[in-house]
């Protein structure tokens, strides 16, 4: 053994199966000490009077992490709970135990990469060594087939050059059994907080809530099972994938991928069975595009830095955009009068969820038709969606407001095509508007071309049971 303790730091990788920080511990260090910390920088307030990590993504991280402690427990070992600035707290737990070594995964983004300078620093001056591991690409960063900075800053030629010159890296097993020092050392792991300490309360679980998404490493691999096997649904994913309605017409795991929850290589490896097994066809090949589409983003952040962040993006696109605080409240509670627009809202809101197909109409609404900062709309949604990750969620962003990467200049979405190719009968709309139930068809996604008399009838009043639409609806007719 190279140490006698070794400290894993848990951070987007909360899981057991596949953890390479997990597994080079392991091998390397007599005694492990799993550690996850609450950084209460998390939950601040942003510019915006936004918590930075909202009430549904707080919920499944809580939930993640004590699932983490579970598994750990059934490995003969504990998950340490720290609170406060990892970079400290970290330092004296190791001071505390004699830990000669602290390993963690690799991030790419500023916030988590000034974290790791400064713990790097501090514990260099104390003799403790640190290691850091790069774990959350399907691709390993190492097997690309070009230096990052020589990315392609077109997806599909980064996609075309992987798939052919790359080889995903082979998946770790879970552990065996994890050393631990015991409870004779560690009196006392810490408890996991309650939301409340983060000043969030518990909402009611709405009944249209489509799927309850609960986080842990054993409940995305139950999402995996019956995903693939129990239920049969990869094989026509490809077709499924734009739905608005139920749990069956996405995976879903992207809720489990962003918090580490699932490795990437553990739902590659699973289709390649279901491959063999079942059946191969342009759907199983799709949910590993999509894989490729995270790793995309995730290298992009590394290559561009804080670009990614900034209102310029990568384009270096001069700032032209409106910044009405109203509108953007508007925007944010699902009031804007634009029925598609409004249900997608109010349905990340109320779950923390929002399908692919939603996300790219509300924020086209946003920058194109509303003309409004983008970096207002991936920072409501940072706080929002349970499956937020940095990379993904900024870049999408970037390419919706055209300042990223996409070869196409207009990314702008006409809302009522929209709404015919995916919600034709206006089922999504009612679900998740009740206010606006009473309309039949298609018509529930343009209130304002019925009459005063009709909608009165219905008992619904423009202006005071549903909102005016803020623009004009006829310029997608």
């Amino acid at each position: 053994m190279k140490f006698n303790r070794v400290i894993v730091w848990f951070r987007n990788d909360l899981r057991v199966r596949d953890n390479v920080t997990l597994s080079k511990a392991i091998q390397s260090g007599k005694e492990i000490l799993p550690v996850y910390c609450f950084d209460p920088r998390m939950f601040e307030q942003t510019e915006l009077g936004i918590p930075k990590t909202g009430l549904h993504r707080t919920r499944f991280l809580v939930e993640a992490v004590t699932d983490l402690r579970e598994n750990l427990r059934e490995l003969g070992a504990e998950l340490i709970i720290l609170e406060g600035k990892p970079e400290e707290e970290l330092l004296q737990l190791a001071e505390k135990y004699e830990v000669e070594a602290i390993y963690f995964s690799k991030e790419v983004t500023s916030e988590e990469r000034n974290v790791d300078n400064s713990l790097e620093s501090a514990a260099w001056t104390k003799g403790i060594v640190t290691e850091s591991f790069w774990q959350s690409t399907l691709y390993h960063l190492d097997d690309l087939p070009f230096p990052i900075n020589q990315l392609p800053e077109v997806f599909t030629q980064f996609r075309k050059s992987v798939e052919k010159m790359s080889e995903v890296r082979a998946e770790i097993p879970s552990p065996l059994t994890v050393s631990y020092p015991g409870t004779e050392v560690i009196f006392s792991a810490g408890d996991i907080p309650e939301l409340s300490q983060f000043g969030l309360e518990e909402a009611k679980q709405t009944s249209r809530s489509v799927i309850g998404l609960v986080g842990g490493e054993r409940a995305g691999l139950r999402r995996l099972q019956s995903y693939f096997w129990d239920d049969d649904l990869l094989k026509n994913y490809k077709q499924t994938r734009n739905g608005l309605l139920g749990t069956d017409f996405s995976s879903r795991f992207s809720a489990w991928l962003a918090l580490g929850c699932l490795s990437p290589r553990t739902i590659y490896y699973e289709v390649k069975r279901y491959e063999k097994e079942r059946k191969k066809n342009d759907s199983t090949y799709w949910l590993i595009f999509e894989l490729l589409w995270r790793d995309y983003f995730r290298f992009i952040c590394k290559k561009h830095g804080d670009q990614v962040f900034h209102i310029s993006g990568i384009k270096n696109q001069v700032d032209s955009w409106n910044r009405d605080q109203e509108q953007f409240a508007l925007w944010c509670e699902g009031k804007t009068g634009i029925p598609f627009v409004d249900a997608n809202m109010r349905e990340l809101n109320q779950s923390g969820f929002m399908s692919n197909r939603g996300r790219q109409n509300v924020a086209s609404f946003l920058v194109n038709d509303l003309g409004i900062d983008w970096t207002w709309g991936a920072s409501y949604f940072e706080s929002k969606l349970i499956d937020y990750d940095v990379c993904s969620n900024w870049g999408n962003w970037m390419y919706v407001a055209g300042v990223g990467n996409d070869p196409r200049e207009n990314r702008y979405f006409n809302i009522l095509n929209q709404a015919k190719n995916y919600d034709k009968n206006g089922d999504f709309v009612r679900a998740w508007i009740p206010e606006l139930a009473a309309i039949k068809g298609f018509d529930i996604h343009q209130p304002e071309e019925l009459n005063s008399s009709e909608l009165k009838k219905m008992k619904i009043e423009l202006g005071k049971t549903y909102p005016h639409a803020m623009i004009e609806m006829k310029k997608w007719a």
